[in-house]
């Protein structure tokens, strides 16, 4: 007798199987008892997610099909989670995202990658020499970072090598924090007051720090923790470049509060996935001000393409100072994504 034979209504959600075995169903299992952790590493499908006691090692799921993880998803885990040498659990859900950190590989790519997920800050670090900051870098961190909806901090590295007047005066009227820090002076990061307000700032948040190999992103993070021991590297000094020294994205908690994800060294940071007028709304007085007076359409270039925000700016130097940094993230964005 056929499966088809024994089939009725009442067995609407059940397919029977080709090979002859019990019938599959369509109805996926809710794991109920999944106990909540959170992916803080990742290397070539299998996932390290701290639970409540333990951290483990898991994979992901079949149910979960081509959904991807990244580090700061919270996620649902059943098997054995009590994190024991040899042991694997397994991920069965992904919690929704509060927010979402992503770039393109470059402006023409419509696939978008997730760096970190759930991060609220993302600190753009970069020297002030060894190498030599590259605003467009930071322009472009800055308006993924707004895109994403998270606090924006510029770090600025090697402070004793170089004046940073020039790049507060660029970012600080978009309301980033520009901290300066060098923490190899004598008597060490704990003496250096750019380090001390970085380390403030990180408590109770989850931090993402970007920036090119070189420019001193692993010493921060073996500064901040201690146990981390990041490899450190060198500026090649015919290039003028750093080299990669991290080569996966980690997430530490941070003995003074809070939690950091340090990311690989980056050549470029593709915006493809972002939307101008999405990312004016993260300027609310800017936003509302377009929204009131610009034409429909406005690409926000300039007065003389038909733009009102320098009207709406009139006389106040603070006004005017936010407007044009508004426009040279946009120019930024669509400038393309070459150094």
């Amino acid at each position: 007798m056929s499966d088809w034979s024994r089939y009725d209504e009442s067995d609407a959600r059940v397919r029977p199987n080709r090979r002859g075995s019990r019938p599959r169903t369509k109805v996926r299992p809710a794991h109920e008892e999944a106990e909540p952790g959170t992916v803080i590493a990742v290397d070539r499908g299998r996932y390290t997610v701290r639970m409540d006691d333990a951290v483990i090692t898991a994979v992901k799921a079949r149910d979960l099909g081509r959904r991807g993880l990244v580090i700061g998803d919270r996620v649902g885990v059943v098997g054995d989670t009590s994190g024991r040498p040899d042991t694997l659990a397994r991920i069965v859900r992904r919690e929704p995202r509060a927010t979402a950190l992503r770039r393109t590989a470059d402006d023409t790519d419509a696939t978008e990658r997730v760096i970190v997920a759930n991060a609220e800050q993302l600190a753009i670090v970069t020297a002030l020499a060894d190498p030599e900051p590259n605003p467009r870098m930071i322009d472009r961190c800055l308006v993924a970072a707004f895109d994403a909806g998270m606090e924006a901090v510029l770090v600025l590295t090697k402070a004793d090598l170089a004046d940073a007047s020039d790049l507060r005066a660029a970012y600080e009227p978009l309301g980033v924090r520009v901290l300066e820090t060098s923490v190899r002076r004598e008597g060490g990061p704990d003496e250096d007051p750019g380090f001390v307000e970085l380390r403030a700032s990180l408590e109770g948040a989850t931090t993402v720090l970007v920036g090119y190999s070189g420019v001193g992103k692993s010493t921060l993070v073996n500064a901040l923790v201690p146990d981390a021991g990041r490899a450190v590297g060198v500026v090649n000094d015919v290039t003028g470049r750093g080299r990669h020294t991290s080569t996966s994205a980690v997430l530490y908690d941070v003995p003074s509060g809070g939690r950091i994800v340090d990311t690989p060294g980056v050549r470029s940071f593709g915006l493809a996935h972002v939307d101008p007028e999405h990312f004016i709304l993260a300027f609310p007085d800017v936003a509302a001000a377009a929204d009131e007076r610009c034409p429909r359409g406005c690409t926000h270039e300039s007065a003389e393409a038909g733009c009102e925000l320098d009207a709406w700016a009139g006389d106040v130097p603070e006004r005017h100072a936010r407007v044009d940094s508004i426009r040279r993230l946009l120019a930024s964005r669509a400038a393309g994504d070459q150094y």
